[in-house]
């Protein structure tokens, strides 16, 4: 039997790479990362505070301690990064939102390098052509369009992992600004609070993308994670914790007009996270049709994966 293919995580000390690295190392796929002589110096805002005890440095030394190759490298030196593609066969970049548009880097590295099965490019949230967000997130998500365009154009095989909503995001504080746990009280919700939305653990998001890359049937596809225990509208969810604390929250509806003119006047991050309610609480972005011919539906195509459920998620907060 041939042995699984060697992955390479970019950004792996990021809230999803590490994940993904360890859902890597998990399923037994020779693993490498690639980092850097010294960490970033510069401080980027954050939407979330990632949950995640280690440091930079504790987090690298466990990787090596459980068998992952350190690479030496930066994106922004080309030989390194192709002396880097060169050892794998699957790239796996995790960037964050600043860096979308620095993948073409990437590309060219991967079309130099000759050798790569497969390219997941830094997506991880809900599918860029099929969405109807404003900004500040559509700018983000149109970069992440464009970066596909590219790996289509240049031949460069894909898979596009489609993960939607964050518990992090989304469900720690139950799409609240300004709270870190479960409001039980009172909660804003956009619109009606009756459209579905796909929620996942990020550590979930680290093994289904690794599903995928060993999935000869992604290739070329885009894999949407919205699974049947966690597709769920927000007043399903909001029910769900009212019967866990026992108590009936106060339930108040926001329309959209109300909403885009809070999206309008707040400052990063509050404007970016409430566009990202927005686009899937009310304009329904994770609400589509399944195209066998370029999608695949994890949940179908991976059944005896084990997920972390929203019911078991809220648990941790009672």
């Amino acid at each position: 039997m041939a042995g699984k293919d060697r992955i390479l995580v970019l950004g792996p000390t990021g809230a999803i790479g590490r994940h993904i690295v360890w859902a890597s190392v998990k399923a037994g796929n020779p693993t490498y990362v690639l980092v850097r002589d010294t960490p970033p110096t510069v401080n980027k805002p954050r939407l979330v505070t990632a949950a995640n005890p280690e440091t930079r440095e504790e987090l690298l030394q466990n990787f090596q301690n459980s068998g992952v190759f350190l690479i030496q490298g930066d994106m922004n030196d080309h030989q390194s990064l192709v002396n880097a593609i060169k050892q794998v066969d699957v790239v796996i970049c995790s960037f964050g939102r600043l860096l979308i548009e620095d993948q073409v880097k990437i590309i060219a590295a991967i079309k130099e390098a000759g050798n790569v099965k497969r390219f997941f490019p830094s997506e991880f949230g809900l599918d860029v052509d099929r969405h109807d967000a404003v900004e500040p997130v559509r700018e983000v998500f149109e970069e992440k369009a464009k970066i596909r365009r590219v790996i289509e154009a240049e031949g460069v095989p894909y898979t596009y992992l489609c993960c939607h909503a964050f518990t992090g995001y989304f469900l720690r504080n139950l799409a609240q600004i300004d709270i870190t746990v479960p409001p039980r009280d009172k909660i804003y919700i956009q619109g009606d609070g009756n459209v579905k939305g796909a929620y996942v653990t990020e550590a979930d998001v680290g093994t289904f993308t690794i599903e995928a890359a060993n999935d000869p049937n992604a290739l070329n596809k885009a894999v949407h994670l919205r699974l049947p225990a966690n597709y769920l509208t927000l007043n399903q969810i909001v029910s769900m914790w009212e019967k866990k604390i026992g108590k009936t929250l106060e339930k108040i509806y926001v329309p959209e007009e109300e909403v885009l003119k809070q999206i309008k006047e707040s400052s990063f991050p509050n404007n970016y996270l409430l566009a990202l309610y927005h686009s899937q609480q009310i304009r329904g972005d994770a609400v589509y049709e399944i195209d066998p011919a370029r999608d695949v539906e994890a949940s179908e195509a991976y059944p005896y994966v084990k997920y972390s459920t929203v019911d078991e998620y809220l648990n941790q907060f009672v």
